[in-house]
């Protein structure tokens, strides 16, 4: 049934690749074809899964987090932070000397170019890594060595599965993905989405097999 739907989700996304040229076909045969090389282990899935997912990231008990030993917090910032392309505003501001005050460390990881990437973190006062090749582990592993901190005392936030997610797990922290603040989103990020739909499913299905999922 998963990879029914995946195929389902994958035939949008190829329709509307049409018209967007060669590399974003190329983009979601990769994607495809990871789920299809998984698809004798179904434990692989759950590497998409994120350990929680929250509405916003705004409503994430980072307190909670702290009490538990966490002692720092990597951040996607497009759609996870602010709306795609926004400045940082009051809110992000806020919960940034919020996490300072309980003696939380933040990094910014974005694969955005810098120009993007720095006046926002010099706004919300925070460390940044532009250009970070999300899903690969590296920009994760330099995020913590800025911080100081380890995989088994830092947090993931961001709103993709297939980057931000899957890189986060793969670096062994702890991910929550957090529902996209805008929906108007670059076309690759777009087509992207159709493909989370079906994991998204199973993830829930599976949360709530679990009692770790909640609306």
């Amino acid at each position: 049934m998963f990879h029914e739907e995946l195929k389902h989700s994958a035939k949008t996304a190829f329709g509307k690749a049409k018209r967007h040229g060669k590399a974003h076909n190329v983009l979601l045969s990769s994607l495809c074809g990871l789920f299809h090389n998984n698809k004798t282990n179904r434990s692989k899935h759950t590497m998409f899964y994120p350990r929680r997912y929250e509405v916003s990231t705004y409503v994430i008990p980072f307190d909670y987090y702290h009490a538990q030993g966490m002692q720092g917090v990597i951040f996607d910032i497009d759609n996870t932070l602010v709306p795609h392309d926004a400045p940082a505003d009051e809110q992000a501001v806020e919960l940034f000397e919020r996490l300072r005050a309980m003696g939380m460390k933040t990094c910014l990881l974005s694969n955005n170019k810098e120009p993007r990437v720095k006046p926002f973190a010099d706004f919300v006062g925070s460390c940044y890594i532009h250009k970070a090749g999300k899903p690969g582990v590296k920009g994760y592993e330099k995020a913590m060595e800025l911080m100081g901190t380890d995989r088994e005392h830092t947090l993931f936030v961001g709103d993709q599965l297939f980057t931000d997610v899957y890189g986060a797990n793969r670096a062994g922290l702890y991910s929550i993905l957090v529902r996209p603040m805008n929906p108007r989103e670059e076309i690759q990020i777009v087509m992207k989405r159709y493909l989370e739909k079906p994991v998204l499913y199973f993830y829930k299905k599976h949360a709530r097999d679990i009692n770790q999922y909640r609306e």
